[in-house]
């Protein structure tokens, strides 16, 4: 045991000795060995080199802690659900628009017959001395309520077709808005109106994420476009067409922007009408090239509408390959050429086919008529 005392007082005497001759420095810093080891690590070894020097080795009694894991390589987001999504609802928006329009007509007839034989019954019976006495039968608020309720209908009849058409989009992309505003919404919002390839729910965010404003400067730029080219869209193709159209592209410039986002590895989310309304503004600007359009705050400057489309496809086309992250090029860019390609081509190949659709259904919901052949 005696020699095991003067082993331990040995070492007590040169561990002093040690401790005196360093530098003040490295006495008042305890952590001197872990802050340069983070240096060298940083630095990382001469690949020019054979061999790793020894410095840059852990010492013995660090060889069993973990270093700092390699960069994991994100893979690539399977987008075989999201195609069909897109297959499947733009197929579903042609039908249920084919069926819708006819539907509509037949309300159109129908209410045109029961308006022509009311008006015989109530021709004659009625004078203006009636009505005359009905009103002031009526309350202070209850005819200021008619009142309103009338300049409400006077505005409303004096809109387009298509204005009238885009006013619910409108009013559906404002209240998603407003959801935006609630704090206890927020996951659900980011759940299920941001489209993002990397998100485990990638195919209802297609179609809801269209609706999907977080600017209120995005939102009224978008529905500021809609609102003026929706009259000469619903024009030319009816307001079901328009509404199939506009969904249709809203779910296939997403499906482009997947596409383009898992090759190029930016799994960032988006959410917006801007492919949806590129889409309209694209087949208006295609299908009447002449026409002249200007800007709201600059009026004295005028552009034909097909200067308008090459410009804004080919500012979209630089930002996509040149990696812009200002906007979504490629939703953009999507939205536009299915909007060139369905008036040019689609309109042909999709609408002009729907008959056997729409005969089914007559037969479906009137099996008596037999084999009548609906219009419109």
């Amino acid at each position: 045991m005696a020699w095991r005392g003067f082993v331990v007082k040995w070492a007590k005497t040169e561990f002093l000795r040690s401790s005196d001759s360093s530098p003040r420095a490295a006495r008042l810093n305890p952590h001197n060995q872990q802050r340069c080891g983070f240096r060298r690590d940083a630095k990382g070894p001469d690949t020019h080199k054979g061999h790793v020097t020894r410095e840059t080795k852990p010492p013995s009694s660090e060889a069993g802690t973990p270093g700092p894991p390699p960069p994991t390589r994100v893979p690539r987001p399977p987008l075989f659900k999201p195609l069909m999504f897109t297959a499947g609802f733009t197929g579903f928006s042609f039908g249920a628009a084919a069926i819708l329009q006819y539907e509509t007509l037949k309300s159109r007839v129908q209410n045109a017959k029961d308006a022509e034989e009311s008006e015989k019954l109530l021709q004659g019976s009625r004078d203006m001395a009636y009505w005359h006495d009905w009103w002031n039968q009526l309350s202070g608020f209850q005819q200021q309520l008619l009142l309103l309720l009338s300049l409400v209908d006077d505005f409303w009849s004096g809109l387009t077709e298509g204005q009238r058409t885009v006013t619910g989009i409108i009013a559906v992309n404002a209240v998603v808005l407003c959801c935006w505003r609630i704090p206890s919404m927020q996951r659900t919002m980011i759940k299920y109106f941001t489209s993002n390839p990397a998100s485990k729910t990638r195919c209802l965010p297609m179609i809801l994420s269209t609706f999907s404003h977080y600017s209120v400067l995005h939102m009224v730029a978008n529905m500021y476009v809609l609102w003026t080219f929706s009259s000469g869209m619903v024009s030319l193709l009816g307001r079901e067409q328009f509404l199939a159209v506009y969904l249709s592209a809203g779910v296939i410039s997403t499906m482009l922007s997947y596409i383009c986002k898992a090759a190029s590895g930016r799994l960032h989310p988006s959410l917006g009408a801007s492919g949806a309304v590129m889409a309209v503004l694209a087949a208006v600007c295609a299908k009447m090239p002449e026409a002249k359009l200007g800007i709201i705050f600059l009026p004295m400057i005028t552009f034909t509408a097909g200067n308008a489309l090459k410009a804004l496809v080919a500012i979209d086309t630089a930002g996509l390959l040149l990696g812009w992250r200002l906007f979504d090029h490629a939703a953009h860019l999507g939205g536009a050429l299915f909007g060139i390609w369905y008036v040019s081509y689609g309109h042909k190949l999709i609408w002009r086919k729907r008959e056997p659709l729409v005969k089914l259904w007559h037969d479906v919901r009137s099996p008596a008529a037999g084999g009548s052949r609906p219009g419109g």
